[in-house]
């Protein structure tokens, strides 16, 4: 594997940037199941193809355990004022014991149960269906604070995403137009840690670079050439694998010393901020030569 380092910015044209909007919310009737199949399109090609199509499994369930469930319920009108009064994220990240939030956990684990998978991941599975409202719920909170033990991964990583159909579904009933900044590397929407980034080719904000949450999908509109995690301008660099099309380089700062990964979906359009991440775990490896370490929060690639 080689490395191409670039000091220099991100040298990819900016000058065609429309009106970009601040955030764009997330579909939850296609966002799971296109991400599904950009997942097993990824596979075909690659030597990762059994987590890929493992991961494809658990996003298409995502995208089954939707049906029939009882309509999402957002943040009433004094919840937002208060939200926007003190540049806080609209959507509350813990006290989440209401029965929509545990009748998605039943259904996304029973779901999860038919994804062929290796034995540890099998086993991981059981435990945490087995496991009580309240185990559940500590299990919630390592996710939202970022933090997954080492020795239980797996749980996590299916709790992750009961919490992504969950958080995604509430973000989809909040107004785009009303969010705002809340602080580098945060969502707008639920105050979660941006999984990627990625330059888009999407109508009227070509050219533009957006976040993607890693916890309700929501994307926010950055600037390019500023560091996602500490907001600098300054130490900004670039490094890619070698011959892979430049459609995805790690960001550098040398303020923070962390980097995140920024995909061209304006070169890639069937990029997604989730499944490319995974695939591209040739770049997570590499970068472990590297004096940085990754932002963000990718649960997907911390048994990597």
């Amino acid at each position: 594997m080689k490395r191409k380092d670039a000091a220099a910015p991100d040298p990819t044209a900016i000058g065609d940037v429309s009106s970009p909007p601040f955030a764009r919310l997330p579909d939850p009737a296609s966002l799971f199941s296109a991400r599904s199949q950009r997942l097993r399109q990824l596979a075909e090609a690659s030597d990762l193809a059994p987590y890929l199509n493992f991961v494809a499994g658990l996003s298409a369930a995502q995208h089954d355990i939707q049906a029939g469930l009882p309509p999402a319920e957002g943040p009433n009108a004094a919840a937002l004022t208060r939200a926007r009064e003190f540049e806080m994220p609209p959507l509350h990240r813990h006290g989440m014991e209401g029965k929509a939030l545990n009748t998605i956990f039943d259904r996304l684990f029973a779901a999860a149960d038919a994804i062929e998978k290796p034995a540890p991941a099998a086993a991981a599975l059981a435990r945490v269906a087995a496991a009580d409202r309240q185990a559940r719920l500590i299990l919630a909170d390592n996710v939202l604070s970022g933090s997954l033990p080492a020795d239980a991964i797996g749980e996590h990583i299916f709790v992750w995403a009961a919490l992504q159909v969950h958080f995604a579904r509430l973000a989809s009933l909040l107004e785009a137009k009303k969010l705002t900044p809340v602080a580098d590397g945060v969502c707008p929407s639920c105050g979660g840690k941006p999984v990627s980034s990625m330059v888009v080719g999407w109508p009227g904000s070509h050219g533009a670079r957006f976040c993607s949450c890693s916890l309700c999908c929501t994307y926010w509109h950055y600037v390019r050439i500023k560091c996602v995690l500490c907001g600098s301008t300054k130490g900004i660099s670039y490094r890619e694998i070698e011959d892979e099309g430049g459609t995805v380089k790690a960001e550098t700062c040398d303020e923070c010393h962390g980097w995140t990964k920024i995909f061209y979906q304006d070169k890639a359009p069937a990029t997604d901020p989730v499944a490319d991440d995974v695939a591209s775990l040739g770049l997570d490896l590499l970068m472990r030569e590297a004096p940085y370490r990754r932002g963000g929060f990718a649960p997907l690639l911390a048994g990597f």
